[in-house]
């Protein structure tokens, strides 16, 4: 992996509330670490509720109450530029928002406002970071639009006249016209239908090469990482379980959870039917102790039952949290 452009050091990101007495505390991410490189598309995979999304929106310093950083740190790197999310005040954070950290949402409604036109959109989201006269920034605009095959008609458009795959192109462009060093994608290929879904992909990667910046992908879909992601991480239960090359972990998964995930996938010419996981994934209000896997794991041992195992590094550049693996040699 190239140097860190983000570096997210032993995470901790609980839901607390208070109620008629009754303090509840829901562990969504609970020690999370892992690095993104220069250039690097890093996907971030897992059922449903299993912290994805928290995770990511504690990494763009989107925290609200109930959400609270408990512990850790993330720090990124922007050519020499160190910011530490968890310790900067909104003022720094506004400075590297859209300029050089962007978001392209779930669901592109989620963004544009459905009562003003989509160059309104731009206008409010990105002149105040480009720093160029307004003449300048639109005609901007229109070439940034051109780049990403986007006619420069729809600025004319509001949202509900637009298709659902060329509003996400549009919330595609809109998180890249500042030509942030990072970005973060929320799985922004939600309720597209397969042939749309797979031109947005290819404008994220083409975006993404051209700019030359970082990218944390998150979906649960494994087939879209196989195809889209140079590393991937594997969460469950508000953790990160495995770690690698996207083409290492699918070859050769070493967590029985993600053997399970890649497993499920469908494949040409199986015979047998795809078994999915029995069991549900634990209640984050009141996990299990140990590993938070073992009460759906085959393999589970005593110790899997007692104590949370540690994320190691199976062969260079592979890690998985699993008592069941060890260290390979590299031949």
């Amino acid at each position: 992996m190239t140097d860190p452009v983000l570096t997210v050091s032993d995470l901790r990101a609980y839901y607390q509330t208070s109620a008629f007495g009754v303090q509840r505390e829901v562990r969504a991410v609970d020690g999370v670490s892992f690095q993104v490189g220069a250039n690097e598309i890093y996907g971030l995979a897992g059922e449903s509720s299993c912290g994805k999304t928290t995770l990511i929106r504690t990494i763009a310093a989107a925290t609200r109450p109930p959400l609270r950083v408990v512990s850790g740190a993330i720090t990124f790197d922007f050519h020499g530029r160190r910011v530490s999310v968890t310790d900067a005040d909104a003022k720094a954070l506004a400075d590297i928002r859209w300029k050089h950290l962007s978001c392209i949402m779930q669901g592109s409604m989620n963004v544009l406002n459905p009562v003003r036109r989509i160059r309104h959109s731009f206008v409010d989201f990105a002149f105040r970071h480009v720093g160029k006269p307004m003449p300048e920034f639109l005609e901007m605009m229109r070439v940034h639009l051109q780049r990403l095959k986007l006619e420069t008609q729809i600025l004319d458009a509001f949202p509900h006249q637009l298709s659902g795959g060329m509003r996400q192109r549009v919330a595609i462009a809109l998180a890249t016209i500042c030509r942030p060093d990072f970005i973060i994608a929320d799985e922004p290929t939600t309720a597209l239908d397969v042939i749309v879904q797979n031109s947005v992909l290819a404008m994220i990667r083409e975006v993404q090469r051209e700019l030359g910046s970082s990218l944390i992908f998150v979906t649960h879909d494994l087939a879209v990482h196989a195809n889209l992601s140079d590393r991937i991480g594997i969460m469950y239960a508000g953790r990160l379980v495995e770690e690698g090359g996207t083409a290492d972990v699918f070859r050769k998964p070493r967590h029985p959870y993600t053997v399970n995930l890649i497993s499920a996938l469908p494949r040409i010419g199986r015979d047998n039917r795809n078994m999915g996981l029995e069991g549900a994934p634990p209640n984050l209000a009141d996990p299990p102790a140990g590993c938070r896997f073992h009460p759906r794991c085959p393999h589970a041992m005593d110790i899997c039952r007692r104590e949370n195992p540690p994320m190691i590094e199976v062969v260079p550049g592979h890690r998985a949290a699993c008592f069941a693996v060890t260290p390979e040699k590299v031949q």
